[in-house]
């Protein structure tokens, strides 16, 4: 995660949270890698990750105060984290920066060979699940890796239940298809 948005979470004032709710700092420890997570998964690159989960715990942090308790926290942090990956994606094209493909230095801490083995597999994943439009993976990611009900997806995405229902067998047809594309190209 960014050092700056630790430090705004940390040194910004923080308004008061509704009665029973964790600090921003709290939120952050507790969801950061897993909103982050989500964010690479609804197409945000690695190279822009760190900024645009930035931006949601900066959200975050403006809007706590207003948290209702209508849905839960994660629910509502993930509606937060989809509306930024959707702007991300709408503003992206608009970019002239370019990103380089040259990976960070890292501390290998396991078999090399494993860790190249998921490094590819992330990388296979991103390229299919950039194969689908932006609905579909959306309920493709929140169902199918980051395991939510499929009634909280509905309800963080704002859609009918059966529309989710719907975008999900396409997404399964639409990766099926790419990844028999994707094989056969290999």
């Amino acid at each position: 995660m960014v050092a700056t948005a630790r430090a705004m979470v940390t040194e910004a004032p923080t308004p008061a949270p509704a009665a029973g709710l964790p600090s921003p700092r709290e939120i952050f420890q507790e969801y950061g890698p897993y909103i982050w997570r989500v964010l690479r998964r609804l197409g945000v690159p690695e190279s822009d990750a760190d900024d645009v989960c930035q931006e949601v715990f900066m959200a975050v942090h403006k809007q706590l105060a207003s948290f209702e308790g209508r849905s839960s926290l994660r629910t509502w942090l993930y509606a937060i984290a989809l509306r930024r990956a959707s702007s991300y994606r709408r503003r992206a094209h608009r970019r002239h920066e370019t990103t380089t493909a040259t990976p960070p230095e890292q501390v290998v801490e396991d078999d090399p060979l494993r860790e190249l083995e998921k490094r590819r597999a992330r990388e296979t994943l991103d390229r299919l699940l950039d194969t689908l439009d932006d609905k579909s993976r959306e309920v493709f990611v929140l169902y199918e890796i980051e395991q939510l009900r499929m009634p909280e997806v509905a309800e963080v995405l704002g859609h009918p239940l059966q529309t989710c229902y719907g975008r999900l067998r396409q997404a399964r047809r639409d990766l099926k298809a790419a990844a028999q594309e994707l094989g056969g190209r290999a």
